[in-house]
C-alpha cells in the first residue's frame, strides 16, 4: 500500500497505474539522470574517438588520457559548459528511449512473463524481454542519439582547426536530414540498436531480476538500499556488455559520409569492429570503459532511486 508523503496527494489509482503515467515518469528520472551524468558521457565519446585513423590513413594525435583528465582537458580548453555540449538531444532521446522501454518492458513483464510460487521470474524471459525492449526503443530514438554524438564531438573539431559542422541540435536535424533524408537520420542505426539492446539487458533486466531475488529470496525490503545495491548491480554489467558495441556505435555514427549517407571509413558495423580490432587491437573495443561504468553506475543509480521514488509518491506501485 503506497502512503501520501509529505503532504504529497497522489493522484487517483487508475491514473497512477496507467501506461502514460507511468511513460511520464520514467522520463523525469531519465532526464534527472541524464543531467547529472552526463560529463560523463561526454568524456566517455572523447576517448573512445581517439586513435581512430582518419580517411588519410592517420590517427588522431590527440594524447590519451583518462576520465579526468579528459574532463579538466574539455574545461581548460573549451570551457565548463561545454561538459553539457549535446545535451538536449540526450534529454529527447531519454523522452522516447527511456520511456518507451520502461513502459513496454513492464507490460511484457506482466502479461507474458511466468511468476513462481517465490515470487521470482525466469532469467531467460526477463533477458529476451530486455533486449526486445531496448531494441525497440533505441530504434525510435536513434535519430536523438546521432545528434547527440556529433554534438558531442565539435569542440574538439574546433580544436583541431576544423570548420564547425553544427551549432545547435536543430541545425544538426536539419542538415542530417538535408543529406541524406529519413535514411540519413537513422545513421549507426543497427549498432545503436545492438548496443542498447545489451545495455539493456545488463541494466533493466538485471535490476529486475536483483531486485526481486534481494526482495523474495532474501527477504530485503523493497526500500532505498535494495534499490540502490540493485541499481550498483545493473550499472556494472551494462557497462561491461555495453561498452564494446558502444564504441562502434560512436564510431560509425561520427564517421564523414557521402552524398547518399554512406559511411566513407566503415561500411556497416562488423566492418568498423574488425578495422578497430586490427588497427588498434582488442582492448580498443574497451577504450572509455572507465567512465562508461562510472556513468552507468551513477546513472543507474540516479534513475532507478529517482524512479522508484517518484513512483512511491505519485501511488504508482513498485517497480
Amino acid at each position: 500500500m503506497v502512503v501520501a508523503q509529505r503532504g504529497v496527494i497522489p493522484p487517483p489509482k487508475h491514473y497512477a497505474d496507467s501506461a502514460w503515467f507511468k511513460y511520464i515518469l520514467s522520463c523525469c528520472a531519465a532526464t534527472t539522470a541524464e543531467m547529472v551524468t552526463y560529463p560523463l558521457d561526454l568524456a566517455k565519446t572523447r576517448l573512445q574517438i581517439q586513435g581512430e585513423k582518419g580517411l588519410n590513413g592517420s590517427s588522431q594525435r590527440s594524447p590519451y588520457r583518462g576520465l579526468a583528465s579528459t574532463g579538466v582537458g574539455i574545461i581548460r580548453e573549451e570551457g565548463m559548459l561545454r561538459l553539457w555540449q549535446g545535451v538536449t538531444p540526450a534529454v529527447y532521446r531519454h523522452l522516447i528511449y527511456s520511456g518507451t522501454r520502461m513502459v513496454l518492458y513492464e507490460k511484457v513483464r506482466d502479461r507474458l512473463f511466468t511468476t513462481r510460487a517465490d515470487g521470482t521470474r525466469p532469467v531467460w524471459q526477463a533477458i529476451v524481454g530486455g533486449i526486445l525492449v531496448g531494441g525497440i526503443a533505441q530504434f525510435l530514438a536513434s535519430p536523438a542519439d546521432l545528434i547527440k554524438v556529433q554534438m558531442q564531438m565539435e569542440g574538439k573539431r574546433r580544436l583541431e582547426g576544423h570548420a564547425p559542422r553544427i551549432h545547435s541540435a536543430g541545425e544538426a536535424f536539419i542538415k542530417i536530414y538535408n543529406a541524406g533524408g529519413l535514411r540519413g537520420l537513422w545513421k549507426g542505426c543497427m549498432p545503436n540498436v545492438y548496443r542498447s539492446a545489451f545495455v539493456n539487458l545488463g541494466d533493466l533486466t538485471t535490476y529486475d531480476s536483483v531486485k526481486r531475488y534481494f526482495v523474495n529470496t532474501w527477504a530485503l525490503s523493497d526500500d532505498y538500499w535494495t534499490h540502490a545495491l540493485s541499481s550498483a548491480c545493473s550499472g556494472l554489467i551494462g557497462a561491461t556488455m555495453g561498452t564494446p558495441v558502444d564504441v562502434v556505435k560512436t564510431r560509425v555514427m561520427n564517421q564523414p559520409t557521402d552524398d547518399r549517407a554512406r559511411g566513407l571509413l566503415y561500411r556497416n558495423s562488423l566492418d568498423c569492429l574488425l578495422k578497430t580490432v586490427h588497427n588498434e587491437g582488442f582492448w580498443a573495443l574497451y577504450k572509455g570503459f572507465i567512465p562508461c561504468w562510472l556513468r552507468m553506475g551513477p546513472w543507474s543509480l540516479t534513475f532507478w532511486l529517482t524512479y522508484e521514488q517518484i513512483r512511491n509518491l505519485s501511488g504508482t506501485s513498485a517497480f
